[in-house]
């Protein structure tokens, strides 16, 4: 079994620290904030032994050099190779999807990613998804580098995974994607109920992360493209009679950059 171990950072970051369950060695996913995850090790008995990084932006990378530093042990650092990360010790080279086994952890499928930014990966181990800025609760991440059609296939395929996955994003967007997610398609009472009770998470000052693939499938709009409701949505809004899910995911992904 995994264990994930929730850190904050920043105003809205999430750094996923995780182990098998009766292992105290750790690795630490998308480590903006060294400190942070400093402080938090500090309060347990594991030994950080490894990061895992799913694309070069700094508020995913900014700590490594502090926790390369702090412990005085090796940390091994893995991330894509196709991305400027200076401190990778073991650059990956995905293709669409890999194997990556590593001390400590059960094998981890490695899924090329891209659309955020052109190398992006995300990792997947025991029904749990470490997905960086590719999908969000309720939303998905903007398109600095990539193009309409590498995210949609990004979320395709993450949208394959079994319905139980769970989703550790590294924000917490969820309140304000589902805002957008009900101006789409404001009659889906799935949609409706998952908003109340991320309202009231959020009001105790409690994470809406993990979500899981069948939550996503149910309520996010970025996944919910080749639906008719949801294309019906965006065609009434362009006054068009029909639009394709490609055309659907663009203006939906246009409309949300504005909203």
């Amino acid at each position: 079994m995994l264990n994930v171990h929730t850190i904050t950072a920043f105003n809205d970051n999430y750094i996923w620290l995780i182990h098998q369950e009766n292992s105290r060695y750790a690795y630490v996913v998308d480590p903006g904030c060294g400190q942070s995850v400093i402080d938090y090790i500090s309060t347990t008995d594991l030994k950080l032994v490894g990061i895992l990084i799913t694309h070069h932006h700094a508020d995913h990378t900014g700590g490594i050099e502090m926790l390369q530093q702090h412990f005085k042990h090796a940390l091994n650092v893995y991330g894509p190779d196709n991305e400027k990360i200076a401190a990778l010790t073991h650059p990956l080279n995905v293709g669409s999807q890999s194997t990556l086994n590593v001390p400590h952890l059960d094998p981890i499928t490695i899924m090329a990613v891209p659309g955020h930014t052109l190398g992006h990966i995300a990792y997947y181990l025991q029904e749990s998804l470490f997905c960086g800025d590719t999908l969000f609760s309720a939303g998905c991440g903007r398109l600095f580098e990539g193009t309409a059609e590498q995210m949609l296939k990004s979320l395709s395929m993450l949208a394959q995974l079994p319905d139980s996955t769970k989703v550790y994003c590294a924000h917490e967007y969820t309140e304000a994607n589902l805002k957008f997610a009900l101006h789409v398609t404001p009659n889906n009472q799935q949609l409706i109920d998952y908003a109340d009770k991320v309202k009231r998470l959020r009001a105790q000052k409690k994470p809406t992360i993990p979500s899981s693939i069948g939550t996503e499938k149910a309520i996010n709009p970025f996944l919910r493209c080749h639906l008719h409701e949801t294309q019906n949505a965006i065609a009434a809004q362009l006054k068009e009679k029909e639009i394709d899910t490609i055309q659907t995911f663009t203006q939906i992904r246009l409309w949300k950059n504005n909203f």
